[in-house]
């Protein structure tokens, strides 16, 4: 199996200094090679630009210049122009299947963090010093850099990518061939329903906690984001006190997000260890959270009736903030890894039957729930809560997945 490790780097002031151009370069290779694609295209002959058009110029423009895209890896530089290329191959794929195409961007350097190495030994080296207790990557052009390694690589080191985070470096290292870890098996099985006032609950009725680490952050964000927002969006050169407002705005939007994900690794692998099958929703976050459609008033030209924007951007706030996607995702890769299974099952009517498994009738009603936590049916008057209800339901449906698939 394939898994990613990513580790934060220690570098010194003049590396992280070197990091910096690094990035600067491939951003600047990034637009050049934009820009020449749209000035073909705009050219009276309507010439296309590909991938291969664009590599084969590298060697030339690294002999051009050799203090700055003649320092780096040529392979890096490869792989910055086949991001590009398929920005374009996503943009064309858009435009066939009629969506928004949303065309490709130039890039600024303070959003171009990604520079990516696709062969270990091609310009770079993961445990460049084995001969030493400290674990070190070296890059081309930027030397051995001490890593933070704090759990062991396994498998085949295939691509390293090092990736800016804030004032942060991290290097990200994909393997293959890496073994599975399976877990002695423990016969039970669970179905899980995600929520706002919980973040899970159980078919057992078990209730995980919500964080709602955005929240905690919230009085502290808002300032920092009132402070930031006094000075104007678009500047040639930013003032000292700017950079350092931006910066307290991203120091605070990272450490939700490592909250987040270091909560989300943890409540998957304790179900992981507890369950040898877990059935959950299989939700699309991206639809739920979608801001809702305006209202024309048909009696008033340029007037809007109210269509509930308020109400659902703090729903939407909530469900991002509780991360189902991610957490749904980083499940799926540990039960795959343990040898686990997952199941996901259509989530419709699961909070509005009437579970069987909790001696209920089967009844489908839309005012079996009768509040968030409150689940009461009106044909048996079962009544449970409106959670564990559905996170039963999702269980008993898994269930019919098997039979199906047997």
């Amino acid at each position: 199996m394939i898994r990613a490790y990513k580790f934060l780097l220690r570098p010194t002031t003049r590396q992280a200094a070197a990091l910096g151009e690094m990035l600067r370069d491939h951003c600047s290779l990034y637009n050049a090679a934009l820009q020449e694609r749209r000035d073909a295209y705009r050219h009276p002959s309507k010439t296309t630009i590909r991938y291969g058009d664009q590599s084969a110029q590298l060697k030339e423009i690294r002999a051009v210049d050799p203090d700055r895209q003649g320092r780096w890896s040529f392979s890096s530089q490869q792989a910055t122009l086949r991001r590009l290329d398929k920005a374009f191959q996503a943009f064309f794929k858009r435009v066939k299947a009629g969506h928004t195409p949303g065309y490709p961007r130039f890039k600024g350097v303070g959003h171009f963090d990604t520079v990516t190495f696709p062969k270990d030994g091609d310009g770079c080296r993961w445990n460049s010093t084995p001969h030493d207790r400290q674990t070190r990557v070296r890059l081309q052009g930027v030397g051995h850099i001490r890593v933070h390694q704090h759990r062991p690589v396994r498998g085949r080191v295939k691509t390293i990518s090092v990736k800016r985070e804030g004032n942060r470096w991290y290097v990200i290292i994909a393997c293959d061939n890496v073994p599975a870890e399976e877990l002695p098996p423990t016969g039970a099985v669970i179905g899980i329903d995600m929520g706002t006032t919980h973040f899970l609950t159980t078919s057992e009725g078990q209730h995980e906690p919500n964080p709602r680490f955005l929240d905690a952050a919230a009085e502290e964000l808002a300032a920092a984001q009132r402070h930031l927002a006094t000075f104007p969006k678009r500047t040639r050169q930013r003032t000292k006190r700017h950079r350092a407002a931006a910066r307290k705005a991203a120091k605070l939007h990272a450490k939700v997000r490592r909250q987040r994900l270091d909560f989300h690794h943890k409540t998957a692998r304790a179900l992981i260890a507890d369950n040898d099958v877990i059935a959950h929703e299989r939700l699309n976050t991206a639809g739920m959270t979608k801001s809702p459609a305006p209202r024309p008033d048909p009696e008033n030209d340029g007037a809007f009736l109210p269509n509930g924007a308020a109400a659902k951007a703090g729903l939407n706030r909530n469900i991002l903030d509780a991360g189902w996607g991610q957490f749904l995702a980083i499940l799926a890769n540990k039960a795959e890894s343990a040898g686990r299974l997952m199941i996901p099952v259509d989530p419709r009517n699961t909070s509005r039957t009437c579970p069987p498994s909790l001696s209920g009738c089967g009844h489908v009603d839309g005012k079996n729930r009768v509040t968030q936590a409150k689940f009461q049916c009106t044909a048996c008057g079962l009544t449970a809560n409106a959670d564990r209800v559905g996170a039963t339901n999702i269980l008993d449906r898994a269930g019919l997945v098997l039979c199906d698939v047997a």
